[in-house]
C-alpha cells in the first residue's frame, strides 16, 4: 500500500534528539531560539515565535492582536476545524464564508459580503499548500480597515506573486505536525509583523511572563521544547529539497492523470503540495475503495464535513462551493518518499478506476 502521507524521520533527526537529551537542557532553550531565527528565512526575516502546536500558534496570535468577545473573524468553512476553533477559543465568533472553486481558498467576494461592524479580521487558509488570493484579500481588508491573520499550516515555502506566505498578515501560523511538509514531531511557528505582536505571543505561550515570576498578563503553557526544536531545525534544512520533489511529483501526476479534475495553480502562485487534491464527480467512497483494495494506493479526504456543519458550530448557511468540494475531493500521495514506480502505480490506479466508472 502506498500511504497517502508519510513522515520522514531519519538518522539526523534522531541524532539531534540525542544531542539535546545529553545536554540536559530539554525545555524551551537555545534550540528553540535557534529554530525561531532559522525559520525566519522562510518569511523574509519576520520575527518568529515557536509554540507547541499550530492551533496554539493561531490562538495566541489572535489573542496577541486583541481578538476577543464581541469580535468576528471571517474564515473558510472548508478547512480543518482548528481554524475556526482558534477564533472561538478567544471568545470571538468565526464567520464562515465560501471558497472559490479552483484553488479551495477563501473567495474574496464572499468575504466582502460577510463584513459587519463587528468584523475584526480575515483569516485566509493557504489550503493544501496553495496560497489564497492575497492581492484581492488585502484590498478588501485595507478598504474596510480589517486585519489579516494567515493560516499557513500547510504552506511552508508557498508564495503569492513572489512574496512568501506568512508575510501578509498581522501574524501567520505554520503547523509542524508530523504529516506537514516539515515537522518538529509536534509544534507550530508564529510569524509576526511587528515586535509588539511577537512579544505578546511570547508572553502568552509562557504563563504571561518573560522573566520568571513576573507575570504581566494571564497566559498559557504553550511552549515548544528543545527536543522538538532540534528535530525542526534538521527538517528545515531539508525543506527546500522536499518541496521541489513534491512539485515534481505533482507535475507528473497532473500530466498523466485522466478522468479526474487535477489541481490547477493560479498565475503567480507557488504551490507546495502539502496535498495533491483531485476532484471526482462519481461515488467518492467507491473510488477510494477501488484505489486501495484493487491497486494498493492510499488516499485521504480533507475535508468531508465543512466546519459550519460540524456539531461544534452547526449553522444553516448556503456555501455551494464548499459543499461541492467536501463531496468531491480526494487527496492522492505526493510526498517526497514516492519512487517513480509509485507515481506510475498511482497514475495507473486513478486512470483505471476513473475509466471503469465513466
Amino acid at each position: 500500500m502506498i500511504p497517502a502521507a508519510k513522515p520522514l524521520i531519519g538518522d539526523e533527526e534522531r541524532a539531534a534528539v540525542d544531542r539535546v537529551l545529553a545536554s540536559g537542557m530539554v525545555a524551551q532553550g537555545p534550540e528553540v531560539a535557534a529554530f525561531e531565527q532559522e525559520f525566519a528565512a522562510l518569511v523574509d526575516g519576520r520575527t518568529c515565535v515557536a509554540v507547541n502546536s499550530g492551533t496554539s500558534g493561531q490562538h495566541l496570535g489572535l489573542l496577541a492582536r486583541g481578538v476577543g468577545a464581541g469580535d468576528e473573524v471571517i474564515v473558510p468553512s472548508f478547512t480543518f476545524a482548528a481554524t475556526a476553533n482558534s477564533v472561538a477559543l478567544t471568545g470571538a465568533s468565526p464567520v464562515f464564508v465560501d471558497i472559490e472553486p479552483n484553488y479551495f481558498c477563501l473567495d474574496p467576494r464572499a468575504v466582502e459580503a460577510a463584513i459587519t461592524e463587528r468584523t475584526k479580521g480575515i483569516m485566509p487558509v493557504h489550503l493544501y499548500g496553495h496560497p489564497a488570493d492575497m492581492t484581492a484579500l488585502l484590498d478588501v481588508a485595507e478598504r474596510h480597515g480589517l486585519e489579516i491573520y494567515e493560516d499557513a499550516a500547510q504552506a511552508h515555502s508557498a508564495s503569492w506573486q513572489g512574496r512568501p506566505v506568512g508575510t501578509f498578515g498581522a501574524f501567520a501560523m505554520f503547523s509542524l505536525y508530523p504529516t506537514k511538509n516539515m515537522t518538529s514531531i509536534e509544534g507550530g511557528m508564529v510569524s509576526c509583523a511587528d515586535d509588539e505582536t511577537a512579544r505578546m505571543v511570547r508572553l502568552l505561550r509562557n504563563q504571561g511572563m518573560e522573566r520568571q515570576y513576573e507575570n504581566e498578563v494571564v497566559g498559557l503553557n504553550n511552549r515548544m521544547t528543545d527536543v522538538h526544536a532540534a528535530v525542526g531545525r534538521v527538517q528545515l534544512r531539508k525543506l527546500a529539497g522536499w518541496t521541489k520533489t513534491r512539485q515534481r511529483n505533482a507535475a507528473f501526476l497532473s500530466a498523466n492523470l485522466e478522468g479526474v479534475v487535477v489541481p490547477p495553480t493560479a498565475p503567480g502562485a507557488a504551490h507546495v503540495y502539502h496535498q495533491y487534491t483531485i476532484r471526482v464527480t462519481e461515488d467518492r467512497d467507491r473510488f477510494r475503495t477501488a484505489l486501495a483494495e484493487e491497486h494498493g494506493v492510499g488516499s485521504g479526504v480533507y475535508y468531508p464535513i465543512p466546519n459550519h456543519r460540524l456539531p461544534s458550530f452547526r449553522r444553516e448557511l448556503d456555501l455551494p462551493e464548499t459543499e461541492r468540494a467536501a463531496s468531491e475531493v480526494i487527496s492522492l500521495p505526493v510526498h517526497p518518499s514516492l519512487s517513480q514506480g509509485d507515481l506510475e502505480q498511482i497514475v495507473h490506479a486513478v486512470n483505471t478506476v476513473a475509466k471503469a466508472g465513466a
